[in-house]
């Protein structure tokens, strides 16, 4: 038999040992030597603060009293590590880049750094967790009057007060201890960590032991568990979906917004990375914690008297085997749960409590400005420690007016679901620029309020806080009103009904508020570091106003920091402006390091307000404005993106359309440009053969007939040979194999060489070329041969498609800026809109070039000239018949 004053040196001890585990880690993170104290094991450990004693202890009693429920606590943090893990790194990625000490400040900061958010947070806060302190407070007490109760000498009502009120005190010192050693909050507090690591493991494996033991040494084995729990009344127990999904969701938010979460979670993490590692390894720990919950409350049913605690059968269990050190590891798992719970929940409430209620309010009593307001860090050290015996005073004296009754047991839901309120406000705070904190103000306090009407009040029953008429039927006999069927929502658990209002009111609230409201510049410029938080690592304000002194800033640093710190800051800061000394100058950026720096002690909304006392105020850069015009724009681009897709669409299928047809003609006149070479071959070489063979084959012919033969073979092959010369000379200048022989020429003399050449041909059939040349004009360097080839196509061209009744070609040469133009222009119909696109295409012909005897290949050879050239050659539509400009460069080009 274990004796209560045994117990109690047991407990000394160990607290001594966590002590001593704590003195350390402390003392080794002071001298640099790390190691493993903050590697991704630790980190996963230090998460095991979410398993407190009503985990430990009350999952049992719940499995005893709802089967299968208990599982919905384990499995939403499971979701979280395993499905919200891009979630996690995100906060953990603005808590390291914005400094970030609480759950209140993150949210304080990211709307334009409101203390009023902040202060309303930490408000809630210490509501919710304040009842979960007097729950572990109990837990504690419950197990001490277990032992003394089989000592024969059991705790009366004020003994048991008096061990709440001793384990409060020794609780009170040990946080105070090693959470206010470091003043800057967003320093990882070492000695904690590695206690809270420590009792992660002592209540791992008494949990593991006590379930080893009953399920081989008080049952059979697993096949007897199995047995026992057929047989039992938990396996008629259902699942009701409303309550089991609004449980593990509930138990989701929570491991997100409790402040003792956030704390480990977010504030005590040193690498991004380790979240890798707890995604995995935490969800384990849950499983092994939950793994024997159902075997220790089947066998505590069956084999211990009706009408005990089930929540007790860890402890009981073993005593009632004569498992003395069994029961004794298991009193330490469960004293563990409970005081790691209250250290890490004392420590971040603390922190809150100092920065967003004491420190503001001191600053303002005081009216004199951060600079000569006396000793701040003196004031943040003792209102943080005030607050922690505060905080677990509140704790102890809910104790004590609850009794200890079975209403605290259930308090860990409330506590839950009060806390859960800032999950709405915390998504839209790192997920929508938009959101306000005029939004985020309306939603946390609708949503509080609905929480305590619908859920804390009516935890304590018929009392002066709410009467049981009010309960039943509502305030005034309002029916709608009634706290468990608000608006004649009946039917449902009361849990699941107060959970469903207070987060569908709250996130409405929010919502509708921010979208009626604007966020001003401070809200718009930190809404885009948290959403982009990966884009973006710097703090976004400028600071400006009248000019700061260095040694004011200095004074009020060291007040906070501390004179070392400060001092140290100062000369890193000076000697990266290049100055020696401790007073660096003081630009914006330097202003931006500090306000960093203090926001890691008092929080970002304190020390931005303590920096503008002394700087005299804000002010938005360019490169900020620059990133509100591009929020802005990528905004109205987002509103206007379907339109332009629909326009892009619209134009793109219209350029498909246009270019479908033109290929559509061009594939037309391939296959009639084939047909017309096939013919031009064909003739000549026919009437070459024909009239071959009768010059062979035919005796005395006449001197006449044989000229006449034989002028035909030379007409015919002179044809077949422009034809082919017309092939060959598009292929050589469309590979850029062809030479030119650049000289200095005279555009008009290529031009009269052109006409004289068409002329003497005879081929003009009547054409009447006139010319309007402009005078001086220069002299341009190119090869005349070519250009002259091209002058001689677009005038025989004239000539053979002009069909007015008296022809006329009117050639204008002017010279404008660096190049010399020379427009070709007939007195003819033209040439259709239609073709236009397609004249100098090498497969491109006119409807009547079979009767002018063309293959349709001049245009095409034209304007590989004129490219080769480095001018251009191109239709002129308007003109009343057809027109060609030529335009030539007046300097030579590189071919």
């Amino acid at each position: 038999m274990v004796s209560f004053n045994m117990l109690i040196l047991v407990a000394l001890a160990y607290a001594a040992l966590l002590f001593a585990a704590a003195f350390w880690a402390e003392r080794r993170a002071r001298i640099g030597k790390l190691n493993w104290l903050r590697s991704p094991m630790v980190y996963t450990l230090s998460l095991s603060v979410y398993c407190t004693a009503w985990t430990f202890y009350g999952a049992v009693g719940n499995a005893a009293r709802s089967g299968l429920e208990f599982m919905t606590i384990y499995l939403g943090p499971t979701l979280v590590m395993i499905g919200w893990w891009w979630l996690l790194r995100r906060l953990v990625r603005i808590g390291r880049t914005q400094r970030i000490t609480s759950i209140a400040d993150l949210l304080s900061s990211r709307y334009g750094k409101s203390n009023s958010i902040g202060m309303l947070v930490t408000i809630m806060a210490v509501i919710g967790t304040t009842p979960y302190i007097a729950l572990q407070l109990q837990s504690v007490t419950l197990s001490f009057g277990v032992f003394a109760e089989l000592a024969q000498n059991p705790l009366d009502a004020a003994n048991q007060g008096a061990t709440a009120l001793w384990l409060t005190a020794g609780l009170a010192m040990f946080t105070i201890i090693f959470g206010t050693r470091n003043l800057d909050s967003n320093e990882r507090h070492d000695g904690v960590v590695i206690a809270i690591a420590l009792e992660a493991i002592v209540k791992l494996v008494a949990l593991l032991s006590v379930g080893a033991f009953v399920v081989w040494g008080i049952a059979g084995g697993p096949a007897d568990i199995l047995a026992r729990i057929d047989s039992s009344r938990l396996a008629e127990w259902q699942i009701k979906p409303d309550r089991w999904i609004g449980l593990m969701m509930l138990s989701a938010m929570a491991f997100v917004c409790l402040p003792r979460m956030f704390q480990v979670l977010v504030v005590e993490n040193t690498d991004e990375e380790h979240l890798a590692t707890a995604s995995w390894a935490f969800p384990g720990y849950l499983f092994l914690m939950s793994l024997f919950v159902l075997p220790i409350a089947v066998v505590g049913l069956a084999v211990l008297p009706t009408g005990s605690n089930p929540d007790l059968f860890v402890l009981t269990l073993p005593l009632a085997f004569d498992a003395n050190g069994l029961a004794m590891l298991a009193f330490l798992g469960g004293f563990s749960s409970a005081t790691s719970m209250v250290i890490v929940a004392a420590i971040a409430l603390s922190t809150m409590v100092s920065n967003h209620v004491v420190l503001p309010v001191w600053l303002a009593a005081r009216g004199q400005g951060a600079s000569v307001s006396g000793d701040v860090r003196r004031v943040l050290i003792a209102s943080r420690r005030l607050s922690i015996a505060g905080i677990l005073g509140l704790g102890y004296l809910y104790y004590q007016f609850t009794g200890g009754t079975e209403a605290l047991t259930s308090i860990g839901l409330i506590a839950f679901a009060g806390l859960a309120q800032v999950m709405p406000t915390l998504l839209g705070a790192i997920f929508w620029r938009g959101a306000t904190g005029k939004g985020a103000l309306a939603g946390l306090t609708v949503g509080f309020g609905v929480w305590a009407y619908t859920m804390f009040l009516p935890s304590f029953g018929d009392s002066f806080l709410m009467s049981a008429a009010t309960l039943a039927d509502g305030p005034f006999g309002i029916g709608w009103l009634a706290p468990r069927a608000l608006f004649n929502l009946q039917g449902f658990d009361p849990l699941v009904h107060a959970i469903f209002w207070s987060l569908f009111l709250n996130s409405l609230v929010f919502c509708a508020v921010s979208l009626v409201t604007f966020p001003d510049p401070a809200e718009r410029l930190q809404g885009a570091q948290f959403v982009n938080v990966y884009e973006h690592s710097s703090s976004p304000g400028r600071w400006s106003g009248r000019l700061a002194e260095a040694e004011d800033l200095l004074i009020m640093s060291q007040r906070i920091v501390g004179p070392k710190d400060a001092q140290a800051f100062f000369a890193r800061n000076a000697a990266r402006q290049g100055r020696s000394g401790y007073l660096p100058d003081v630009t914006p950026e330097f202003l931006l390091a500090l306000e960093r720096e203090l926001a890691g002690s008092v929080g970002a909304a304190t020390a931005h307000a303590m920096v503008g006392q002394i700087v005299g105020g804000t002010a938005v850069s360019v490169e900020d404005l620059m990133a509100v015009a591009n929020e802005a724009a990528q905004m109205l681009e987002y509103s206007t993106q379907l339109e332009i897709k629909s326009e892009e669409l619209t134009r793109i299928t219209r350029q498909l359309r246009d270019a479908n047809t033109k290929l559509t003609n061009l594939s037309q006149q391939k296959d009639a440009f084939l047909s017309q070479i096939s013919h031009e071959l064909r003739t000549p070489m026919t009437s070459i053969r024909a009239f071959s063979e009768i010059l062979k084959e035919s005796e005395g012919l006449k001197p006449a007939d044989i000229q006449n033969y034989s002028g035909i073979i030379l007409t015919e092959s002179q044809r077949l040979t422009r034809l082919l010369d017309d092939l060959l000379d598009l292929s050589v200048l469309e590979a850029g194999q062809v030479s030119l022989n650049r000289q200095s020429v005279s555009v008009t003399e290529v031009l009269d060489g052109a006409v004289r050449t068409v002329l003497s041909a005879g081929s003009t059939s009547g054409l009447n070329v006139t010319q309007d040349v402009a005078p001086h004009l220069p002299v341009v360097v190119t090869d005349p041969d070519r250009l002259a080839q091209v002058f001689i196509n677009l005038i025989t061209n004239s000539a053979k498609y002009c069909d007015a009744p008296a022809p006329r070609l009117q050639i204008s040469i002017r010279a404008a800026g660096p190049v010399v133009i020379c427009d070709f222009v007939d007195n003819g119909s033209g040439i259709a809109e239609a073709e236009q696109e397609l004249i100098f295409e090498k497969f491109s012909r006119l409807s009547d070039t079979a009767a002018a005897g063309s293959a349709g290949l001049g245009l095409a050879i034209c304007r590989e000239i004129m490219r080769r050239l480095g001018g251009s050659i191109t239709y002129l539509p308007g003109q009343g018949g057809a027109g060609f400009r030529v335009s030539l460069p007046i300097k030579s080009l590189v071919d």
